[in-house]
Formats: C-alpha cells, sequence, structure tokens
C-alpha cells in the first residue's frame, strides 16, 4: 500500500485550477471594472482559505489615528487580535493601519504601469501613522511591539513582457523609492518574484508560481510576528466624550 502524496503535484493543481479560473473570468467577462472586481475576488477566496485563521483577507481602505486614509487596497492581509477594529460604511471596509500585515494590487498584466500604480498603492499605506502599546499578559507586560515595514506586492495573470522578470521588469522596479518598494509578487502563468534584502530578485519557474508565490508570502508573514498592538485611546479621541 503506497501512502505516499505527490506533494509537487497537488501544487502544480491548484495552481492549473486558479490560472483556469482566472483565464475563464478574463475571456468571457468584457467589462473591465467587473473583471477586476471578479479577479481580485478569487485571489481574496484563494488566500483566505489557504492561509492560517489568524490572517484576514479584504478589500479596504487603510486608516490612521489621525483621520488619514490610504488608497483603496485590492488585497490586505491583516490581524484582529490585537487591532480589533475593523470599521464598515456602506458595505466598504476601513481597517486601522496597526492591523495590516501585508498589502496587494491585482491587475490583468504585469508591466511598468501597474508596478507603478501598486507602488503608488504601497507608498499610500505605508505613510500612514501606526501606534503601538504594551501588552498585559498573565506574567507581567510585553514592551510595545516594534513597528514593521508593510509588505507590499503585485499579483497579476500575465505578463507584457517576455521573459517576466527580465531588463524592464528590474528597471521599472529599480526606479521606486524604498517607501514604494514591492517585496513580492505573482504572475500566474510566468513566474514570480521575492525582493531580497540586498535589492536582487530570487524567481520562480513559470509552472511554479502559484507555490513560490505562497510559501514565500506565508514565510514573510511568518518573519513579521505578531502585529502591534494599537493605542485605542489615541482612535477614541476623535469622540467628543472621550
Amino acid at each position: 500500500m503506497n501512502n505516499r502524496v505527490n506533494m509537487k503535484e497537488l501544487f502544480l493543481g491548484m495552481q492549473q485550477e486558479m490560472l483556469s479560473k482566472l483565464n475563464t473570468i478574463r475571456k468571457h467577462v468584457t467589462h473591465s471594472g467587473t473583471k477586476g472586481n471578479a479577479t481580485e475576488l478569487s485571489w481574496i477566496e484563494w488566500l483566505g482559505m489557504y492561509l492560517p485563521n489568524r490572517y484576514s483577507v479584504d478589500q479596504a481602505f487603510v486608516v490612521d489615528y489621525k483621520g488619514n486614509r490610504s488608497d483603496q487596497i485590492d488585497l490586505v492581509i491583516y490581524d484582529k487580535q490585537y487591532s480589533p477594529f475593523v470599521f464598515f460604511q456602506d458595505g466598504v471596509k476601513f481597517i486601522p493601519a496597526e492591523s495590516v500585515y501585508a498589502i496587494f494590487e491585482i491587475k490583468q498584466a504585469l508591466n511598468k504601469e501597474h508596478i507603478q500604480y501598486a507602488a503608488e498603492k504601497a507608498e499610500s499605506v505605508r505613510a500612514l501613522h501606526r501606534t503601538s502599546v504594551p501588552i498585559v499578559h498573565a506574567g507581567g507586560t510585553y514592551p510595545p511591539r516594534p513597528l514593521f515595514n508593510v509588505i507590499a506586492g503585485l499579483i497579476t495573470t500575465s505578463s507584457d513582457w517576455n521573459p517576466p522578470f527580465g531588463k524592464p521588469f528590474e528597471e521599472s522596479m529599480g526606479a521606486l523609492t524604498p517607501c514604494q518598494h514591492l517585496n513580492i509578487g505573482c504572475t500566474l502563468n510566468g513566474g514570480s518574484f521575492l525582493l531580497s534584502p540586498d535589492g536582487t530578485f530570487e524567481t520562480s519557474s513559470d509552472e511554479e508560481a502559484l507555490i513560490f508565490f505562497f510559501i514565500k508570502l506565508f514565510t514573510q508573514l511568518q518573519n513579521l510576528g505578531t502585529v502591534p498592538a494599537m493605542d485605542i485611546d489615541l482612535y477614541s479621541s476623535a469622540l467628543d466624550s472621550i
């Protein structure tokens, strides 16, 4: 009796299923706004299914205690344990900046325009003010959690470049400011990339794009640890009675 599982086949099957779904949306949904919304929802559902339960995934705006707001973000990975407030208004979510682990822009194709667009979205989130307060536990108090750099990236179905991560890609990424840097991305039928600390890019083959992206993203999330505990008093200062 063979009790072994071919993990590579499982991963590749997962990628093919996702690619088939997105290509179907691309082929049969002609309205650009509807197509974009359907693609975003597919990625939100997929990451929501496979990431551990501690991570929530949604489309949202990110806000800070001063009332500043980011651009609308296609996909936000966030934590609700230590930053419990997620605001809803007319179906739109507003997530406190302290709660955010990662943000992604989702487009149909990888190109210079979409890299710059995703970079500007990243900058709008990273420019927000975040707080961090001590965490009380059974044995005492943990000091305030140092603020980490929010992960930012770009997810696409295909690339306008061949190869996807050649000179045009590197030049477009190299033109970004530190606050705009895209740490990770996936071009589902072309490969995925990860920005290394030395500024170079680690890339995958096209057939392993999805699993490379997921494993590298999960590792990055693990390395961040837990989000800082937000200073609720600063957020509540918007109320006249507090």
